[in-house]
Parts: C-alpha cells; sequence; structure tokens
C-alpha cells in the first residue's frame, strides 16, 4: 500500500470510530494558553480523562491551531511506538479543519483523539531518544562529525547497524534542524522526502514510516521519525505496561500543581521562589549550577521526576535505556551522574508545590 493509500485509510477509520463516539460537554478553564498546553499534555500522560478534555476545550477556544499542534506532538511523544493505531488516528485529525467538518467538527474529533490518547498506553522512548542525541556526552563527536555529512551520507547511517543515537543523529539532521529543537545541533534545512523515502526503501515498517511522514508534514517534529526508527525494536523486545510511581499533587486554582512547569509563567515563578528557600534541594542547585542557568536546569530537574511520569507506560530495554541515559547522564556539565539531585527533588516536591499554590 503506498503511503496516499494509507493515508486515506487511516482517515477512513478515523471517520468510523467517531460515529459511534459521544463527545462530553466540557467548560473550558480561566488559564493561559501555555498552562492548558502543559495540563493538556501532561493529562494525556497520566490518563486524566477530564482534565485532558477541560485543558482542550480551552485551547480549541483560545488557540485552536496550538490545540491541533500540541496533539499532534503529543501523539509521537506519549504513545509512540506503544500504540500505533492510536498515533496514527491523532495523525488523520490534524488533515485540516475541513475535514474535520465533515466527521463531526472541531470539537468531536478533539474530544475523541483527547480520549484516545489519555487511555491508549504509553512510550516516551522518542522524546529520550531525541535528548539522548541532542545532550548526551557520549555522542558529543558524532553531533560533530555528522553535521558535515550529505544527506546521501545521513540516510546511510541512519539506516545502518549504528547504535541507535547515532542512527537518530543521523535522522535528525537529514529530516532538517532547527534551533528551538535542539541544543547543540546547527540549523539545517534537510530533505526530508528523501529520508522517508530511504527509510521505507530500507526496510522500515512501511505503515509506520507514512504516518511519520505526515505527522512531520504537518507538525515538522524529529519525533516523528523517531517514532518509526524504533518500531522494529519495539516488535522484537518484550513490551509490559506498568504505571510509574506519581508523586503527591495538589490543586492550584483550577489545575493540578504539575502543569505550572518552567514553560508557564507561574511555573517559572514558583522555581525563582524555591530556589532562593533552605530547603536541601535549593542549597544543591545554588552550589552546583551558576545563577542563571538554576531555573532552567531545576525545571529539568522537575520534569525527570514529575512531569515526565505516565500511567501505562511501556517497559522494554532499549525505552528503558533511554529513559535512564536521560534521567541520570544528559544534565550537562554541572551534573554528570543526576541521582542525587533527582532525590533530591522528589523529596522535595511538596516545597515546590507551596510555591506553586502561592504564585497560582
Amino acid at each position: 500500500m503506498n503511503g496516499p493509500a494509507i493515508l486515506n485509510d487511516t482517515r477512513q477509520r478515523l471517520a468510523d470510530e467517531i460515529v459511534a463516539y459521544r463527545e462530553p460537554i466540557t467548560a473550558p478553564l480561566k488559564v493561559s494558553p501555555w498552562v492548558a498546553m502543559s495540563c493538556l499534555q501532561k493529562a494525556i500522560r497520566r490518563g486524566e480523562t477530564d482534565i485532558a478534555q477541560h485543558a482542550a476545550a480551552t485551547l480549541l477556544m483560545i488557540a485552536p491551531d496550538r490545540l491541533w499542534r500540541r496533539c499532534g506532538a503529543a501523539a509521537f511523544e506519549e504513545i509512540g511506538v506503544a500504540d500505533l493505531e492510536t498515533v496514527s488516528l491523532v495523525t488523520a485529525a490534524l488533515a485540516g479543519k475541513r475535514y474535520r467538518a465533515t466527521i463531526g467538527g472541531e470539537w468531536k474529533v478533539a474530544s475523541f483523539i483527547v480520549d484516545r490518547m489519555t487511555k491508549a498506553p504509553k512510550c516516551r522512548a522518542a522524546d529520550d531518544l531525541l535528548l539522548t542525541a541532542d545532550s548526551h556526552p557520549l555522542f558529543h563527536k558524532a553531533r560533530i562529525d555528522l553535521a558535515t555529512k550529505t544527506t546521501r551520507e545521513l540516510i546511510r547511517i541512519a539506516t545502518s547497524e549504528a547504535v541507535l543515537p547515532v542512527r537518530a543523529l543521523a535522522t535528525w539532521l537529514a529530516v532538517g534542524t532547527h534551533p528551538h529543537q535542539t541544543k547543540h545541533l546547527s540549523a539545517r534545512a534537510g530533505e526530508p522526502a528523501a529520508l522517508f523515502d530511504g527509510l521505507c526503501e530500507a526496510g522500515l515498517p512501511h505503515t509506520a514510516v507514512e504516518i511519520a511522514r505526515e505527522g512531520f508534514r504537518k507538525i515538522g517534529e524529529p519525533l516523528c521519525p523517531f517514532v518509526a526508527l524504533l518500531c522494529p525494536m519495539a516488535v522484537t523486545e518484550a513490551l509490559i505496561l506498568l504505571d510509574d510511581e506519581l508523586l503527591p499533587e495538589t490543586i492550584v486554582g483550577e489545575t493540578p500543581s504539575w502543569a505550572l512547569d518552567v514553560y508557564t509563567r507561574e511555573g517559572r515563578a514558583a522555581l525563582e521562589y524555591f530556589l532562593r528557600s533552605d530547603c536541601e534541594t535549593a542549597r544543591w542547585v545554588r552550589d552546583h549550577v551558576r545563577p542563571g542557568q538554576r531555573a532552567n536546569f531545576l525545571g529539568t530537574v522537575v520534569f525527570r521526576v514529575e512531569g515526565g511520569l505516565v500511567r501505562q507506560r511501556s517497559r522494554w530495554p532499549t525505552g528503558d535505556e533511554l529513559r535512564r541515559l536521560v534521567d541520570i547522564e544528559c544534565h550537562g556539565s554541572n551534573c554528570p551522574d543526576a541521582t542525587e539531585i533527582l532525590d533530591l527533588m522528589r523529596n522535595d516536591i511538596g516545597l515546590l508545590n507551596e510555591e506553586r499554590s502561592h504564585v497560582g
């Protein structure tokens, strides 16, 4: 089956499933689009359907373009190889407003795909692969060397027997890099069509590659081809579903405390206040991290111990190793081993929630 046929078939399956779906009547939250986006994606991770629906209704009202883009990114970042059918249906929903009008309208389609994602099993391996490729010190030389390669050479490496992060780097450079997506790679235009054609020719699952191609066309994220890269390993390795151990939370206004992260005004303010406190985590950060980097560093730590936690996580050897690499070894020269600061932050999450309650 060729690419257009795969996409048409997926769009028809989405239309068929939506026929029987009854969308909820859901009131928007009184929050900024940034808080709504954070709340939506983290609620999807945690399987919190009601919260996710409220956040989706908020974005549909105040920032609809951000809603569809965030849903597309969440499908590849949160679900990935754990449920490719759900990723396919969400990607199909990105076809455009005119298409969505023919199968039920904006809210019915948005509500359906959000409901589907919250209930799906999760795999964050594509995002962990991106962070490993971009930040792990072991691949510093590869980042420099691969940047000089032609697209044809990069595709050959991406489909070779090289270690997975090197293949991911080659894939990323071939498809194109942008400054807002990477800390360490230079901007490069890329040749997406050549990259996805090369993945198909190398024997990667055709449906996964075509869904990744369409996802990239819509949201431009390297997570899309990374999911296709991971598919063959996910098929051969044993996957089991386990819930992460979630940390205590509070309600701040209308949203859970975990929605206030470093990318929201309220969340960043809470981190700044927290860093001035005398708790062990704040003292550690002040002792090890330069002043201008502290809030971003702590925001990353909070994500690893709280924001990135999921229910129904697909556990498999490659996914577990990528998660370990990012959790422990990708925090920069200030912190070559993050074990201690992660433990400290877990113990002090209640103090951070107090600061979030104050700024919220």
